[in-house]
């Protein structure tokens, strides 16, 4: 063998190592990210059952605590609400109703790949006194977008729920 050829037998085993070299590593990273990823949705979880044990409160500045700055609300039946103050303005109306208790169960949560934006999916209950004086219990389900804030904790951007249909 020439030395031309042994030099690219060389660059070309040397070449194959890398890809091998990168692709098992990355293979350990995208486990790791995983794992990660894993974990920031139990937190993502955590957060949002401990949202609904805020609720439980009936404490509006409480509730509105988990929502960013700049958050939209879109609560059922109502038009959309831009920012934190306004989103703790629906829930103080909420609240205003003595009868009712909300509480929602986190179903499923995920982190998007780049770990700063995530979501939490499930379902929530509530009752109310209806006009006649009788209680109407209302199952729906939610979905709320969450965004990594500068300080590393987690916020709800985007705060969605609605009804089944009865």
């Amino acid at each position: 063998m020439n030395m031309t050829a042994r030099l690219s037998s060389v660059l070309l085993l040397c070449v194959v190592a890398g890809f091998v070299v990168v692709g098992g590593s990355s293979i350990q990273d995208s486990s790791a990210l995983a794992a990660d990823m894993d974990a920031a949705a139990n937190v993502l979880a955590k957060l949002d059952d401990d949202w609904s044990a805020a609720a439980a409160t009936r404490d509006a500045e409480k509730v509105a605590a988990f929502y960013a700055d700049d958050c939209f609300a879109y609560p059922p039946n109502e038009p959309a609400v831009h920012g934190r103050e306004k989103a703790q303005q629906v829930w103080a109306a909420y609240f205003a109703e003595p009868s009712l208790p909300i509480s929602w169960k986190t179903l499923h949560a995920e982190v998007a790949r780049s770990g700063e934006l995530g979501f939490t999916a499930g379902t929530y209950d509530l009752s109310v006194k209806g006009p006649d004086g009788n209680m109407i219990t209302e199952k729906g389900k939610y979905l709320c977008t969450w965004a990594r804030q500068k300080d590393g904790s987690w916020k709800a951007v985007h705060d969605m729920w609605n009804a089944d249909s009865r």
